[in-house]
């Protein structure tokens, strides 16, 4: 099974990356999405949660955490190993089951030792004009937009991580030719 590792900034449009992703038929596993189903479920991560923040909803500890950088890290101290553990058993069950192509969709996703079980990883770059409108558009303050982009690493950082490189900013129809020759290349690539 060959392994996506999907990553950039908030607003640079890697959610429709992985929709075009899901629509070429590649498997993909959404962090955030893995993240809350364990804080809403997992019964220890949500006492260690609402232990250091006094509540688990997401609006709320959003507001903390993108504010307090000490935050943000006990979050991810809770969470994170509970979603790489995670995340390795759906790929694990995904490659049982015979599937051809999974895509690990995460903001992290470099700081992760997740990209060592990717055999790609895919950065979506935007501007940031772009992405600030991106998260206007969302109902998102530009004050809390900004504070958002300035808790991830820069942009840069991940472009010269990625083996391919998708212009999140570029006319929709052009980023979605970049995702379906990326997507042939890597499934066609034996190995």
């Amino acid at each position: 099974m060959k392994v996506i590792g999907l990553t950039g900034n908030i607003g640079c449009g890697k959610s429709t990356v992985s929709g075009w992703l899901r629509d070429l038929g590649v498997a993909v596993l959404d962090l955030d999405a893995v993240a809350r189903e364990i804080r809403n479920n997992d019964a220890e991560a949500r006492r260690r949660i609402e232990e250091r923040f006094g509540t688990i909803e997401a609006g709320r500890l959003a507001a903390v955490v993108f504010s307090d950088a000490d935050a943000l890290r006990d979050l991810e101290a809770i969470l994170h190993p509970l979603v790489r553990n995670e995340t390795r058993a759906r790929l694990a069950e995904l490659e049982a089951g015979g599937v051809a192509a999974a895509c690990i969709e995460a903001i992290k996703l470099l700081e992760s030792p997740l990209h060592d079980a990717c055999d790609e990883i895919w950065v979506v770059r935007c501007d940031e004009a772009d992405a600030l409108s991106r998260l206007a558009s969302r109902g998102m303050s530009q004050e809390e937009a900004r504070r958002r982009l300035a808790n991830q690493s820069a942009q840069d950082e991940k472009v010269a991580a990625a083996d391919v490189v998708i212009d999140g900013s570029a006319p929709m129809e052009e980023t979605r030719g970049q995702v379906e020759d990326a997507c042939r290349r890597l499934v066609a690539t034996p190995g």
